[in-house]
């Protein structure tokens, strides 16, 4: 892959994890940001600990040579909190805007299971016709305001959400404007199919429309034990069912070479949330950079 065209960054939810501030509570912001430079990772999402302020935020990260290239933005057009959305995504552009950040990841939170105790296998939601209707009415919306800031609103299908299967994927894509686009996360798509074809077809799919990338690996036997005993998405993060790329199932050879191949244009970004008492942050973000290094030759 062109290290001129792809940037490889690191998210803080491996040192500390926003849905479970208990997992990696010891570890520093501080900590966290020079870490990720010392694994030879040049960006960063924005974790729960992060300064706020650009003007601290920002001398913190150039020191490290480091800069931030996306955040999660949580949105609730579907439950008809069209107006909360708006006004604090509109704060979340002026942030990301003064960071330099291009991309802003949107997930849509509505009736999500992902921070409850329920099953996050077989009870999560499905949204009616009036909430798809919301939601595509609200990410069109989304999109013409971030594209006058000259930032990207991708959707982040995750887990536990009403945007998480292919088929709810492809609806989304279908219906919304050239304004919004993907974030495509390997993870959540294995955890959600559990299959690697269904990785390799949705990249395929969407390559023209996919402006972040997630690299997230999966470890099968859990995620077959979270099936298996009912447990929820937290419980499944807790046991380990996501890693880093190249520590579990996921074959990312395939993934690579669909990204170089259609000169993909942006960020990749390992993401993979874990407990850090069992999963030592430095340890695997030095794993994940070197496979990324070995397998995509950047």
């Amino acid at each position: 892959m062109n290290s001129d065209y792809v940037k490889l960054a690191i998210a803080p939810i491996g040192w500390t994890n926003d849905d479970m501030p208990e997992l990696g509570k010891e570890n520093t912001f501080q900590q966290c940001i020079s870490e990720m430079a010392l694994a030879g990772f040049t960006g960063s999402e924005v974790g729960s600990k992060y300064p706020r302020d650009p003007a601290i935020l920002k001398p913190a990260l150039d020191l490290r040579g480091l800069q931030i290239c996306n955040m999660w933005f949580s949105t609730y057009f579907a439950d008809g909190r069209k107006d909360q959305t708006l006004k604090q995504f509109r704060e979340a552009l002026v942030f990301l805007k003064n960071m330099g950040a291009t991309v802003i990841g949107c997930s849509e939170q509505s009736g999500s299971i992902q921070g409850s105790s329920v099953p996050v296998y077989g009870e999560k939601v499905v949204f009616n016709e009036q909430q798809w209707q919301r939601v595509i009415e609200g990410y069109n919306y989304l999109g013409e305001v971030a594209a006058e800031q000259e930032i990207s609103v991708c959707l982040h299908h995750h887990m536990g959400t009403g945007i998480q299967t292919l088929t709810e994927i492809d609806r989304f894509m279908a219906s919304v404007s050239h304004n919004v686009f993907l974030l495509f996360d390997s993870g959540h798509v294995y955890a959600s199919e559990r299959n690697q074809h269904s990785v390799t077809d949705l990249l395929e799919r969407y390559l023209p429309q996919i402006r972040h990338v997630h690299l997230k690996d999966c470890r099968e036997e859990i995620l077959q034990q979270v099936e298996r005993n009912g447990m929820s998405f937290l419980e499944g993060v807790r046991r380990g069912m996501f890693t880093v790329p190249g520590d579990g199932i996921i074959d990312f050879s395939p993934i690579f070479s669909l990204l170089e191949r259609n000169n993909y244009h942006g960020w990749m970004v390992v993401e993979a949330e874990q407990d850090p008492a069992q999963a030592n942050p430095l340890e695997y973000a030095l794993k994940a950079r070197r496979f990324i290094r070995e397998q995509a030759h950047i």
